[in-house]
């Protein structure tokens, strides 16, 4: 499985490939081509997809490369690619021929002006934001983090959540304080396999943050500017740094907006009326402010009976279909009613660490693909695929 980065830096002799083989190479491009991205329900063709088809010693060699981290989809596109291309394959030069797909991914960076030098190493921005609390935001933003770090990209995660941080809490990481470089600059804390930084980890415990809206908008500026994120990482940057925020639409959030670049918003909610009306807020308040709304995350849509199995939408059913639909933006992912969820936060282990193959861990992943799908289609204004082939 490849599950890096792909530089791309390919250039190919064309004249050496006879005529015949260079048209039916060409056949299994435009096949693939036309292929629909999982993540963004679009065609190869119509994104800035790179494919490389070759061949070589009776293989033909297929690669795609997408602009966001799907260690995971190796084997579900290889299925994909060569269900599509054998029946090219029957006849003609390259016939029986096999086929090596290799599915890569390329991060690009949102582009912005001016921003903090600490901030120079963090390529996109996501905020996850909530319109009230108690819909599972910080559980959500938690394993929206792990779940983009377990499909390969390196990832950092601020506690936003001035008045009740629960990063260490979820991480494991009580009682631990970040290191302090040059007398100004917090180093984030390990866990887990990212980069964190939190409230949590500044104040003693059961102390709780009890501010105005000005000196919060100010711990938080502080937190995001002044921590050296990306280090420790591989190349010293991060793919992405998740913003776990406070709930509302108040000071902290426009605080956010205002100061860095957002490459774009999740917002999480339940099917519950109450919880879509202060969603919507949520949906508005980013739009105002210019910051792209990447899609809603629908969570406790529905629960499973312990004891029978019976499936029920407690808190109604629905609802993120339709808000979706009515802000132009879309559905990410439904996220169940499950205790397991809760229990492994609670535990220092959210769910996509304690079970990372379980069903709940593989809906985290799609989500995340998903929203980070999102931030590739707002950054790239050129939707043409690159073609190489040899």
């Amino acid at each position: 499985m490849t599950d890096h980065h792909r530089e791309h830096d390919h250039q190919h002799d064309h004249e050496d490939i006879p005529a015949e083989v260079q048209a039916q190479l060409e056949r299994v491009a435009e096949v693939i081509g036309a292929l629909e991205d999982p993540a963004t329900g679009l065609p190869l063709d119509e994104l800035e997809a790179d494919i490389e088809v070759g061949f070589d010693d009776g293989t033909v060699y297929t690669g795609v490369t997408l602009g966001y981290p799907c260690a995971s989809q190796q084997a579900a596109w290889a299925q994909r690619i060569r269900t599509a291309c054998v029946p090219l394959l029957a006849d003609g030069p390259l016939a029986d021929a096999d086929i090596q797909c290799d599915l890569f991914f390329d991060i690009g960076r949102t582009e912005s002006g001016e921003v903090p030098e600490s901030l120079r190493a963090v390529k996109n921005i996501i905020a996850v934001a909530s319109g009230k609390g108690g819909v599972g935001k910080s559980t959500t933003a938690a394993n929206l983090a792990l779940a983009l770090a377990a499909e390969g990209a390196s990832v950092g995660l601020l506690d936003a959540d001035i008045y009740g941080p629960s990063l260490p809490t979820m991480f494991g990481t009580e009682g631990l304080r970040p290191e302090v470089q040059d007398g100004k600059f917090f180093v984030p804390v390990a866990a887990l396999g990212i980069q964190t930084m939190s409230l949590g980890y500044l104040l003693t415990e059961n102390t709780p943050a009890v501010w105005r809206g000005p000196m919060a908008s100010g711990a938080l500026n502080q937190m995001l500017t002044q921590t050296l994120w990306g280090q420790g990482s591989e190349d010293g940057e991060l793919d992405y740094l998740v913003v776990d925020m406070p709930p509302g639409t108040g000071d902290i959030q426009l605080t956010l907006s205002q100061k860095v670049a957002l490459s774009g918003a999740v917002i999480v909610t339940t099917p519950q009326d109450l919880a879509l009306a202060d969603a919507i807020k949520g949906v508005e308040m980013f739009r105002k402010v210019s910051v792209p709304v990447l899609g809603i995350v629908e969570n406790m849509a529905l629960h499973t009976c312990s004891n029978c199995g019976h499936q029920e939408p407690v808190f109604g059913a629905g609802g993120g279909d339709k808000m979706a639909a009515e802000y132009d933006t879309r559905l990410l992912g439904q996220l169940p009613l499950a205790m397991s969820i809760r229990e492994q936060a609670d535990s220092g282990k959210p769910t996509v660490a304690a079970a990372p193959e379980s069903e709940v861990a593989a809906l985290y992943k799609e989500i995340a693909r998903n929203a980070a799908a999102q931030v590739w289609l707002s950054g790239d204004s050129e939707l043409l695929p690159e073609i190489d082939m040899s």
